[in-house]
């Protein structure tokens, strides 16, 4: 690597390292590097991406046994199938023979998937099932050759997988939020719609934007700002694999049903929203769930894969039609405003700046906290 390319990384770790010795009140962003820089990147993928918990999408995506997507993480392929034993796999979707895609549908139901290369067929969990005129071949061991399967664990409905199959098991680390979230019941929500897209702006800045009330009023004037304003948004004390803060209706926008009939009228009364480190992050309003799937693509494109759940059951019903498009309107908002902050992240003349109060933009100093502990020049790489 580059001398200066070096310096950058070694910069960022130490302003990392920095940030994490002040006091609150002193809290400041991190320099614009933080989300311009390629070698940083290429960090944040090795010691992050590839040893965390990464959401890759939703349950309600593969409801029935030979239901598929396909997606991408950090470069690996990934096959997520259930299986017929009803399970959730998460497999590399590479073949075992050549090295070729084994599925190249974005989604579907297969009894087996065939790599359309050499035709060697897999099982829903990975198995081999058949390889072609392979008998002969003396090295070859049908029985141990298998898709690699990925550390997967379900959280509220959503698929999280470990690459490195390191990380401790991710509920015993969400313990608090999932208190928070308890009556809100996420577990009986069904998907009621998908999406893929890609934005171009760091994965951080999607990030760091969905966690913070501040902007609602201003990049948001009419579509969120009148129903949950910045000035009723109230951070929640996170912990150290999540940060949230709850956005509350204003009292001309009472809340709205269906509600799980443990709510209480307070958590009736606003949305959660939170984000589990490093990626995922997600809003669980009263009667309907906004999740977005974050994925590093470049230093400024970030790959999503975001969807909506509620207590209803029909796709087409005209509210959550509306509440769709509600989605789909302010996340163009955010996209506007994201790709023209990734622009001028390209300059010599911004360094820091300060963070708004606790309750507007604490949950970004939470999450730069987060990524000290991760990254900070403190911590020697490759160390748990």
């Amino acid at each position: 690597m580059p001398a200066t390319q070096i310096k950058t990384v070694d910069v960022l770790r130490n302003e990392l390292t920095e940030l994490k010795a002040l006091d609150r009140e002193q809290a400041r962003t991190m320099p614009p590097s933080f989300y311009t820089s390629a070698d940083f990147l290429e960090l944040e993928k090795e010691h992050i991406f590839r040893r965390e918990w990464i959401c890759l999408g939703h349950v309600g995506e593969v409801p029935n046994p030979g239901d598929f997507f396909t997606t991408e993480l950090v470069g690996e392929q990934l096959l997520v199938s259930r299986g017929h034993d009803e399970q959730v796999y998460v497999l590399s979707n590479v073949c075992r023979h050549r090295g070729n895609l084994v599925e190249t549908a974005p989604s579907g139901n297969k009894r087996a998937f065939v790599c359309q290369y050499h035709a060697w067929t897999y099982d829903t969990d990975g198995r081999l099932k058949t390889a072609p005129l392979m008998k002969k071949a003396k090295n070859f061991d049908f029985k141990g050759c298998k898709l690699p399967q990925m550390n997967t664990e379900i959280w509220n409905n959503f698929i999280f997988v470990n690459l490195d199959g390191t990380a401790a098991p991710l509920a015993e680390q969400l313990g608090g939020l999932q208190n928070i979230l308890h009556n809100y019941h996420h577990e009986d929500r069904n998907l009621l719609f998908m999406d893929e897209t890609v934005w171009n702006t760091n994965w951080k800045n999607l990030t760091e934007n969905f966690m913070e009330g501040y902007h609602l009023f201003a990049t948001h004037p009419q579509t969120l700002q009148p129903m949950t304003p910045t000035q009723l948004c109230k951070k929640v004390p996170g912990e150290d694999r999540w940060t949230a803060y709850r956005a509350y209706y204003h009292p001309d926008f009472p809340p709205r049903g269906p509600f799980h009939a443990d709510m209480t009228d307070e958590e009736k009364n606003n949305s959660v929203l939170f984000n589990v480190y490093p990626s995922f992050v997600c809003a669980i309003a009263s009667n309907y769930t906004l999740f977005l799937c974050l994925r590093p693509d470049e230093a400024g494109k970030v790959a999503i894969r975001w969807g909506v759940c509620g207590l209803k059951t029909d796709p087409e019903d005209p509210e959550v039609v509306a509440y769709v498009d509600l989605c789909k309107s302010f996340n163009a908002e955010d996209k506007e405003k994201l790709e023209t902050l990734q622009k001028a992240q390209n300059t010599r003349y911004y360094q820091t700046g300060p963070l708004a109060p606790d309750d507007l933009e604490g949950t970004i100093w939470d999450f730069l906290g987060y990524m000290g502990r991760m990254l900070g020049a403190d911590r020697p790489l490759g160390e748990d």
